[in-house]
């Protein structure tokens, strides 16, 4: 069942003030300033809210705070897929369904990238599968989404910090609907 536009705006009310995991700061101001870096940088409302939205998986699930300290890959990437399906063309879709991998790409093509990365990044890091070889960095990179994905990724590991402002969620959710699929329509009300 796709969410709607209420879903998201609940789901941030009820668990957006949560600890990010391992971070300083909350599931809500991480998806902001996420999402806010991309608006920085002129990212299309597509991309905007793919950063948005990219962990939203994490408010859908039940593991807890920190799963990666005990060693569990909550694969929060694909969590969500099913339930924005139907809100969101692949250009969202694509892009939130590859950051994960997006840092494991990263790792291998970037000098310096995996030193760069925080505790809980790298802990998680291991449990997703590790850093890409050559061969999977290349195939990586030439899906359609990837390179998105990894812009994605670059403003997530930026977006911790506690003192950090944003415009609000409702900003951003105005412009995720302006890239919602037609049949959404109906949801866009609500």
């Amino acid at each position: 069942m796709a969410l709607t536009f209420a879903d998201i705006e609940h789901l941030f009310e009820e668990r957006g003030g949560e600890q990010y995991s391992g971070e300083p700061v909350t599931q809500l101001q991480h998806a902001l300033q996420t999402a806010a870096l991309g608006e920085a940088e002129g990212a299309s409302d597509a991309l905007v809210t793919a950063a948005l939205l990219h962990d939203l998986g994490h408010l859908l699930h039940d593991l807890g705070e920190t799963p990666s300290l005990r060693g569990v890959d909550d694969v929060h990437q694909y969590r969500a897929l099913p339930f924005l399906r139907g809100l969101f063309p692949d250009e969202v879709l694509d892009a939130i369904k590859l950051h994960v991998d997006a840092k494991r790409y990263l790792c291998a093509a970037r000098r310096g990238y995996h030193s760069s990365l925080s505790a809980d990044s790298k802990r998680s890091l291991l449990l997703q599968g590790g850093i890409f070889s050559a061969d999977e960095a290349a195939r990586f990179i030439a899906q359609p989404g990837a390179e998105d994905a990894v812009k994605l990724r670059l403003w997530d590991d930026l977006a911790k910090d506690a003192d950090k402002a944003t415009p609000p969620l409702a900003h951003y959710l105005a412009r995720a609907r302006r890239c919602a699929l037609p049949a959404a329509e109906s949801s866009l009300a609500a």
